[in-house]
């Protein structure tokens, strides 16, 4: 049984996310939600490179979803919220909302779809053991 706890990651925009109208730039919305997928990984104790080296894993984004409901502006604080909505064997679907802190507005929500990955054959691969064993152990 998946754990449903959410993860919360801080986000600064800085002026290279934005674009020329002065909005976050909608590709880094993407980059936003990579970074708290990443770094929900390694609250689990897991580096990415360590999953490389050590299982010959890596976990690649096969599908997303995403609405843009509102846009972020130049020095915005965000939050970025991540759930794991479905655990396959070899695949989780996240589901990530975009915060803006100092008004708790919903600005961006997406579900992502990442899958495990066999460097050698890149082909789907089930999830090792340890790591289904950290996500369903984590409160």
């Amino acid at each position: 049984m998946i754990n449903d706890a959410e993860f919360f990651w801080p986000v600064r925009v800085y002026y290279e996310d934005t674009d020329s109208g002065g909005v976050v730039y909608y590709a880094n919305y993407l980059k936003f939600m990579e970074r708290a997928r990443t770094e929900w990984l390694r609250s689990l104790g897991f580096e990415q490179d360590g999953l490389l080296r050590e299982e010959g894993i890596v976990f690649a984004v096969r599908r997303v979803s995403i609405d843009f409901r509102r846009p972020a502006r130049f020095n915005d604080a965000l939050l970025v919220k991540s759930q794991i909505g479905q655990l396959q064997k070899a695949s989780l679907t996240f589901h990530q909302r975009i915060i803006r802190v100092a008004d708790e507005l919903l600005l961006v929500h997406g579900d992502v779809q990442v899958v495990c990955v066999d460097l050698e054959s890149f082909r789907p691969t089930p999830i090792p053991q340890n790591i289904l064993l950290r996500i369903s152990d984590v409160d």
